[in-house]
């Protein structure tokens, strides 16, 4: 009879006890190996809810930026195989289904994209452009690594990228203030990713991509049937976009 091969999976947290025990739980019953890094200056729950757990690689460890600490959980891990999940995130159960069904077979794929879809102030988001929102997070460590991006951190990978079905959950907003913690955070990354990469800061930066960003949200990709939901998401979207060039001209005008 053959063996079933095993699956590792890594997340990171800093300040996730609202989200992390259902981050856990989701993957129980089919991740063989779970590697969670805590940030050593949260101050919240999450260390002591992530260590209540039997069996988890719990590692608290200094923030060195999205991609290097998940490299750095990736190290961690038992077997070849990973699920890249976040803290905010959830296994479904039609997900684990298909999960167990790939680990009972040879994968044909060096990685796997899952559709995701996101919880955005209490509502399930089907149109805007996020759904399904997908990401690949099954993978062949031998055949991947992170990139280097300061924010938006993606796999890059050698070889074919297989599509599964079921749906991975995002709890990304749960309030307008959550929302904008990451704002101000996210948007400093990204201007000074840009910057390091010598992008240069042109007018059109604010004075048409904000606009464009909404239109294509909110009408080429029917946003508004997510009602007032879709409506604030593609307000907040283009604030995020004129924010981010807006930070990039600040940037460039210190350094001069």
């Amino acid at each position: 009879m053959k063996e079933n091969f095993k699956i590792s999976s890594i997340v990171i947290a800093k300040n996730e006890e609202e989200n992390i025990a259902h981050c856990i739980f989701s993957q129980l019953e089919v991740v063989d190996d779970i590697v969670v890094i805590v940030d050593e200056n949260s101050t919240d729950k999450t260390l002591e809810i992530v260590q209540s757990f039997e069996k988890i690689n719990c590692i608290i460890a200094k923030w060195q930026g999205y991609s290097k600490t998940k490299q750095l959980a990736l190290e961690q891990t038992k077997y070849n195989w990973v699920l890249w999940i976040d803290a905010d995130e959830k296994i479904t159960d039609e997900l684990k289904d298909e999960l167990q069904n790939i680990k009972e077979t040879k994968p044909k794929y060096v990685a796997y994209s899952i559709p995701r879809k996101a919880c955005f102030l209490g509502k399930w988001i089907k149109h805007s452009g996020w759904y399904p929102g997908r990401v690949t997070r099954l993978f062949n460590k031998t055949e991947v690594h992170f990139s280097d991006s300061e924010v938006h951190e993606h796999l890059v990978i050698k070889g074919e990228v297989g599509i599964l079905k079921s749906d991975l959950e995002h709890f990304t907003d749960p309030t307008i203030n959550h929302y904008f913690k990451k704002f101000n955070k996210y948007t400093t990354l990204a201007a000074s990713e840009l910057f390091n990469k010598n992008t240069k800061f042109k007018l059109s930066d604010i004075l048409i991509r904000p606009p464009f960003i909404f239109i294509k949200m909110y009408i080429l990709r029917k946003g508004f049937l997510d009602g007032l939901h879709g409506l604030i998401l593609a307000c907040f979207s283009t604030l995020y976009v004129f924010t981010k060039y807006s930070k990039l001209w600040e940037l460039e005008n210190r350094n001069k």
